[in-house]
């Protein structure tokens, strides 16, 4: 990222910027390698091309803030990964992981995973090791890094219709597996922290909290993302979840969160009335059926009643973005309607 781009980052968080609106879209390899017209071993196996490709997204959209910015990420199997799960390639997609626990008994015998040693963990400190580097002569830097959460971790060493099973009927036991899992996301974001000196943000990505009522959220996913993001009380906390938070979401500011990128089919006008403003909203422009689907006026249209129906609330800190990550496919020309909107500002 760009000094200036996290400077409006910054600022907006904290409620200390009269720029509005300001854009923000996460963005990683479902995204990127198609819209450069790359296969995902290009994009995940060449650095040069992984580097060009991300240079090449903030020169197109010089005004858009991406986050979490030069994301070093495998899809969704850098964690898993770690406790030995097997994972599936394909040149044009991303990866898929397959569960490694046959029962929620054999979580007891999981420790957390050496980010220096095991799994795709330790190419992904080599890359960052790499990138900065290279970033500093090209006056960009790595800003923030990222984890897949708990819940989602979890889900993914047991599969996720058995994890859900696993919370009603042994719960002690998933309980167990879910304080691995956070242990393993904090030791994983340090590492990381160590590595990207530049490093002033993180962010955490867990759905599964979003399939949970608000009983089961206060009993399994609370506490532990309250422990991630306490253990982090230097550093801006980014959450996304693009399931319906809906429920518990008067209780997600107290886990110190900053920002939460949240499900279009919530309103802005609901998680503003539950969370009182005492958090930086992150959305809510439809990602599949409007940003990647829509023609560029519908997405127009969308983003201008995002930013009115979020004027009509009063306290409200809005980052105008996808309601959820930047879907595969979406055109270069309907990212390109939300770069005009931001440089108006």
């Amino acid at each position: 990222m760009d000094e200036v781009r996290w400077r409006w980052f910054q600022e907006k968080v904290f409620g200390a910027t009269e720029r509005h609106p300001l854009v923000a879209l996460i963005v990683d390899s479902p995204w990127i390698p198609g819209w450069r017209g790359i296969s995902h071993f290009d994009y995940y196996l060449s650095f040069d091309a992984w580097l060009e490709a991300n240079l090449r997204v903030y020169e197109t959209y010089p005004h858009i803030i991406f986050l979490p910015g030069f994301w070093v990420e495998y899809g969704m199997a850098t964690e898993p990964s770690g406790f030995g799960c097997k994972i599936n390639w394909y040149s044009g997609s991303t990866p898929t992981i397959n569960p490694v626990l046959r029962s929620i008994e054999e979580g007891e015998t999981l420790s957390v995973p050496d980010p220096e040693r095991d799994g795709l963990m330790p190419f992904v400190l080599w890359w960052y090791r790499k990138a900065q580097d290279v970033l500093k002569d090209r006056n960009r830097c790595i800003r923030m890094v990222a984890a897949r959460g708990p819940l989602v971790t979890a889900a993914h060493l047991r599969g996720l219709t058995e994890f859900l099973l696993d919370l009603k009927t042994e719960p002690e036991k998933a309980k167990r597996l879910l304080e691995v899992t956070t242990e393993t996301v904090i030791a994983w974001l340090k590492a990381q922290i160590q590595v990207v000196s530049t490093c002033e943000g993180i962010m955490v990505l867990d759905d599964v909290v979003g399939f949970l009522s608000r009983k089961d959220y206060e009993e399994f996913a609370h506490p532990y993302l309250k422990a991630i993001f306490e253990a982090f009380p230097d550093m801006i906390r980014v959450y996304h979840n693009d399931a319906n938070v809906l429920p518990f979401a008067d209780l997600l500011p107290e886990t110190g969160l900053q920002v939460l990128n949240f499900s279009h089919t919530v309103s802005i006008r609901d998680l503003a009335e539950k969370t009182g403003g005492k958090i930086c909203l992150m959305g809510n422009i439809p990602p599949l059926e409007v940003l990647a689907q829509g023609t560029p006026e519908e997405v127009r249209q969308n983003a201008l009643s995002c930013l009115e129906e979020a004027k009509n609330f009063s306290g409200l800190t809005l980052l105008l973005s996808a309601g959820g990550g930047v879907s595969p496919g979406t055109p270069g020309e309907n990212i390109a309607v939300l770069e005009e909107i931001a440089a108006s500002s």
